[in-house]
């Protein structure tokens, strides 16, 4: 093993209160697993935010080292499917919440719970894409399942200049669909029609209480919002039309009626990203690295050091962040 200490983004509650902190750690300070892997990128995701932030009850044990994605070389395993010098991908399976993380230069991790890096994408680009990318690729899938093809109408993308859905955004205009992108941010219009987008709302049209029916507008959502925002959503989806929701950003609240359900048959397609199963996370970073515009996904992206991601997360709540923010963590 070429590393014996490593920097980390440390998160402790004691006596004096929560901490988040970057510090120094030996190599034989990590918890126990299967594959040593030598990080080179991770990301800042909304869950990352919350717990580096302690705004959310993300983080289960403490101390903690956040981050719930990363990406890296293989140095070390005991795992039959990986072997030294393998480039994995790590996406959540509780890793930052009840297990050490990936904002670190080296983490043990469970074999059984990575994906390799397919081509063309390096480890930075994986980390671009990240959980909140990937999620979007979920989204995708599911909508697919359920029968929706480019040119059966409009697709709705709410938080459209987030993570999600900055992603969303690019894979859906990628594959030929009339994407509307709606988001909180004026001057990300410019932002979400290169990334594909036919159309830019104000998400304010989405977020207050409305009619339990409206007028029919949408073939498909991919709502990474919840709250009012995915209410309305359902009530203006056409008849047959599907919902993916994978967030909360406006709240885990769901304040509607089952009339677009009943009268409409809209299906709300529920999107896990956690604990997704092995063949389905492979399958998701295939579509990735196929279908995304590697060009697109550049221009969302900004690159901070592992030192700056403290600021960078609150940055990320206070709605300050468009697109996606890798974190670099090797000299």
């Amino acid at each position: 093993m070429a590393a014996t200490t490593f920097r980390a983004l440390w998160l402790d509650k004691g006596d004096a209160g929560f901490s988040a902190s970057v510090r120094s750690l030996d190599a034989g300070e990590l918890p126990d697993a299967d594959v040593l892997v030598e990080l080179e990128y991770s990301t800042l995701n909304y869950k990352d935010a919350l717990a580096i932030t302690n705004r959310g009850p993300v983080v289960r044990s403490f101390p903690m080292i956040a981050g719930i994605d990363g990406a890296g070389r293989v140095l070390e395993s005991r795992h039959p499917r990986w072997k030294a010098g393998d480039r994995v991908i790590h996406n959540g399976w509780g890793v930052g919440e009840t297990r050490w993380g990936c904002l670190a230069g080296l983490a043990r991790l469970r074999g059984d719970e990575l994906v390799a890096l397919p081509e063309p994408l390096t480890a930075r680009q994986a980390m671009g894409i990240g959980t909140a990318g990937y999620t979007a690729m979920l989204c995708v899938l599911a909508l697919e399942e359920h029968g929706v093809e480019p040119g059966d109408g409009e697709v709705l993308v709410t938080g459209a200049s987030g993570g999600v859905g900055s992603v969303a955004v690019a894979l859906l205009g990628a594959l030929g669909y009339r994407v509307t992108a709606s988001s909180g941010k004026p001057d990300a219009a410019d932002y979400l029609q290169q990334l594909g987008a036919s159309e830019v709302i104000d998400r304010a049209e989405l977020a207050k209480p409305g009619k339990p029916l409206q007028k029919e507008r949408w073939r498909a959502v991919v709502d990474a919002v919840g709250s009012q925002t995915l209410v309305n959503a359902l009530a203006q989806t056409r008849y047959g039309g599907v919902v993916a929701a994978c967030g909360l950003a406006q709240g885990g609240d769901l304040p509607g009626t089952v009339m677009p359900f009943i009268l409409r048959g809209v299906t709300l397609a529920g999107v896990d990203s956690v604990m997704a199963p092995l063949q389905r996370r492979e399958r998701a970073w295939q579509r990735l690295a196929r279908d995304l515009d590697l060009g697109k996904l550049e221009s969302m992206l900004e690159e901070i050091t592992l030192d700056q991601a403290v600021d960078k997360a609150a940055e990320l709540l206070a709605g300050r962040v468009t697109g996606r923010v890798v974190v670099a963590l090797q000299p």
